[in-house]
């Protein structure tokens, strides 16, 4: 493993006895905490790249998307005992000197409660680089800080399936070149393709847009008939263009929907209606990943028109999607937090899902090359299965 920004090796050889004696989950005030001998003395920013595989590129709403993030802002937390805690910077934490002033001097255990997560949303910017410290200095994956003996597994999904059969524009690659990127995360272990439609809304008339969507869900299905398909408009259809849709691949086995519309308890109404006349009650029903309106989500939760809940994983929270397991879970709602963007957030997503269960899939963002140390965390057997290494189990490279 890559050394972090401090030798966390040496860092855990001198805590492991005293993170041993720590029973889970529990208060982390208490005077004998490992937490509670640690203060925060300085926060660093690190840009890092972790680039994806190849070029992603249109969906229903946006354009090309690129080769994935090459500057990406991290933060770094350091503490007086020589410990460190990294991870993703959420929402606008400011310069390092602003954050560095909220957190200076406190001790880690009155920054977070490993059972609970963050103790403010004053800390919500470094909610996952302090779940990530206080994993490093127990001595504990970050999923084993529910008190869980192993993680919960489940499968994960290939989230890089986009309109790259209209690229280049001056001459598109077609299907083919779908089924091409379908073949390489195949090979990479993805056993779920998630696939973007919703061609008609921008990119080709409506008409040729959802022939082409048709075409293409039914291409991937008859190339690859063990894979679990999703599909994700990201709200770029009405609730009869989406019903057309699935008329035209009528046998084609949907895992789940995802975005079809901005959600309203109509729409998700109707079109549930359709999927339990139409023999695909098991179809699941997933939302709310961009600009969620939470009590309509809250409704169509109430007799299970929707069944997957999809927000952010580092936008919404790390704490906040642990603090609303429980009624979900009681629930019978399904969790499967966003992570596009980068595949860090898919590792913080596995060790969410490993601590709670209660998921049908995680999202899989792939990387390759870049600057991180994966370690342990890695897809095996279909399935996404999050480092057993302290903390998120992630090594930045050393500074030069």
């Amino acid at each position: 493993m890559i050394q972090r920004t401090m030798n966390r090796r040496t860092f855990l050889h001198h805590t492991a006895v005293a993170a041993a004696a720590t029973t889970l989950p529990r208060s982390a005030h208490a005077a004998d905490s490992p937490l509670s001998g640690h203060h925060i003395d300085r926060v660093d920013f690190r840009t890092v790249s972790v680039p994806w595989p190849r070029q992603v590129g249109r969906n229903s709403s946006k354009g090309i998307h690129g080769n994935g993030p090459d500057k990406l802002r991290v933060s770094v937390l350091h503490t007086d005992q020589g410990a460190t805690g990294w991870g993703q910077t959420q929402g606008n934490s400011g310069k390092a000197e602003q954050l560095l002033e909220l957190v200076q001097g406190k001790s880690v255990a009155e920054l977070i409660d490993p059972a609970t997560g963050i103790r403010s949303e004053k800390y919500h910017a470094i909610d996952v680089p302090l779940h990530d410290l206080a994993g490093v200095i127990l001595d504990r994956p970050v999923w084993a800080m529910t008190g869980v003996k192993m993680p919960y597994l489940t499968k994960v999904y290939s989230g890089m399936i986009y309109f790259d059969d209209l690229d280049p524009e001056e001459q598109p690659a077609g299907i083919d070149k779908v089924l091409e990127n379908c073949r390489w995360d195949y090979d990479y272990g993805y056993r779920q393709f998630k696939v973007k439609i919703g061609r008609g809304n921008k990119w080709m008339s409506a008409k040729a847009g959802l022939e082409r969507d048709i075409d293409v869900v039914n291409a991937i299905h008859k190339a690859f008939p063990d894979v679990d398909i999703l599909v994700d408009g990201n709200n770029g259809f009405t609730v009869d263009t989406m019903i057309d849709f699935l008329k035209g691949i009528a046998d084609v086995p949907l895992f789940w929907i995802e975005e079809p519309f901005h959600e309203t308890v109509a729409d998700w109404t109707r079109l549930k209606d359709f999927l339990v006349a139409n023999g695909r009650e098991k179809t699941l029903r997933a939302d709310g990943e961009a600009q969620p309106d939470f009590p309509v989500l809250e409704e169509l939760q109430k007799d299970h028109t929707l069944n997957v809940r999809l927000e952010d994983i580092c936008g919404h929270g790390f704490t906040r999607w642990r603090r609303q397991m429980p009624r979900l879970t009681k629930d019978g709602i399904g969790v499967s937090p966003h992570t596009w963007g980068t595949a860090l957030k898919s590792v913080y997503s596995a060790h969410f899902v490993g601590a709670y269960g209660n998921a049908p899939t995680v999202e899989g963002v792939t990387t390759q090359g870049g600057d991180i140390d994966f370690g342990e965390n890695k897809i095996i057997d279909a399935q996404f299965h999050p480092s057993n290494q302290p903390g998120f189990g992630l090594s930045l490279p050393p500074l030069s």
